[in-house]
């Protein structure tokens, strides 16, 4: 089990709180680094809110619940949450967990930002309570797959669980890279050892193995068996869902962990409030904060904006969300709809297709960008 950060402080106030939930996934089979460096943003950005005078005068609070990655988890923590009368919703990294409390929050007309989570139908039905930050999967899946392509990749194969998510990314994967000439196939981890799994890479003559997968399990024997073995010396391992980003994969695989491509959120370049917020969340987690952190940060940005009009009660009417535009870590925020996307979805949030350098294992190296 992980130990959740220490809270940022924040100043007492005397005054009532505006209370906002926050769904974070802390402990396993979440993945509770990226639980953490999430909770470290939306801590942050509550912080920096109140020590400039909270929300229309009133201290913002965070009522943080843990997901450990479960849908049915993360609904009844919506529940909870509004019964205990927050006002707005926030946070989540895994899609399956968020999806899960979206629908719980359009059934209860409950504004919920979510901060990471990318499935394309967030909710079963279009609403107006529910939006995001991080862009779909369908957008950063297909970047991706133009990354392979202009890196010369037609033959690939998918090594894979079974998930709602992992599907959705195969599905996206599959529809872009066969318009485009390039074969996928597809390995199901529920019956293939490691071993038997590189057998399948050499006879197909993959020339990319993407990892769908569960970390560390099966994900790091995988890692280790194919770059062990000498028929695969030329494959390249990517993990679109961006868990190479977290120093846990770095450290349980060693050098066999750089120079696996994933999908990051992140510009060339912060703006000032990210350059500012990058220096204390370097400070707080120890390390260098993840583009999940920053998800978290703009999270909160974002919800103090939309709230200002409403006090300390829970709007009545669908949130204004075409309406905000704010300044965030990453970018400027506004909010619009997309073809095939259920929920409100910041336009334009970056893209990155990274991997570590195998010289510099801490330092990444852009690949492409979308």
């Amino acid at each position: 089990m992980t130990t959740p950060p220490t809270p940022l402080p924040a100043n007492p106030t005397d005054e009532p709180s505006i209370q906002i939930g926050a769904l974070v996934p802390l402990t396993r089979p979440g993945w509770t680094e990226a639980g953490r460096h999430l909770l470290a943003g939306l801590e942050l950005a509550a912080r920096d809110i109140n020590d400039t005078g909270g929300i229309a005068g009133k201290p913002l609070e965070l009522i943080v619940r843990e997901t450990a990655a479960d849908p049915h988890r993360a609904a009844a923590a919506v529940d909870e949450l509004a019964h205990l009368g927050v006002t707005a919703l926030a946070g989540e990294y895994h899609s399956v967990a968020a999806r899960a409390g979206a629908i719980r929050a359009d059934a209860l007309g409950l504004p919920y930002l979510c901060s990471s989570a990318v499935l394309d139908t967030l909710t079963d039905q279009p609403t107006e309570w529910v939006a995001r930050l991080s862009p779909p999967q369908s957008r950063g899946w297909q970047t991706y797959a133009d990354f392979l392509l202009g890196a010369g990749h037609t033959h690939i194969a998918v090594a894979a669980e079974p998930s709602l998510y992992w599907a959705s990314g195969t599905r996206i994967l599959r529809d872009h890279l066969t318009q485009h000439g390039a074969s996928v196939t597809e390995l199901d981890m529920r019956t293939l050892t490691p071993t038997a799994l590189c057998d399948a890479l050499a006879d197909r003559h993959a020339t990319a193995l993407l990892l769908l997968v569960g970390h560390p399990e099966p994900a790091v024997p995988i890692v280790k068996a194919v770059r062990a073995d000498p028929r695969l010396s030329h494959i390249l391992i990517g993990a679109p869902a961006g868990q190479p980003e977290f120093t846990a994969r770095t450290t349980q695989l060693g050098d066999d962990g750089a120079a696996i491509p994933f999908l990051r959120y992140l510009p060339e370049h912060l703006t000032p409030l990210g350059t500012r917020a990058e220096k204390t969340l370097r400070e707080h987690l120890a390390q260098a904060p993840s583009f999940v952190a920053y998800e978290g940060y703009d999270t909160i940005t974002v919800l103090a904006q939309l709230l200002r009009p409403h006090s300390t009660n829970r709007p009545r009417t669908t949130p204004p969300w075409p309406h905000i535009s704010v300044e965030g870590t990453r970018g400027q925020i506004q909010f619009s709809r997309t073809p095939g996307n259920s929920v409100w979805q910041w336009t334009w949030p970056p893209i990155q297709i990274v991997g570590r350098d195998p010289a510099k294992p801490d330092h990444f190296r852009i690949l492409h960008t979308g």
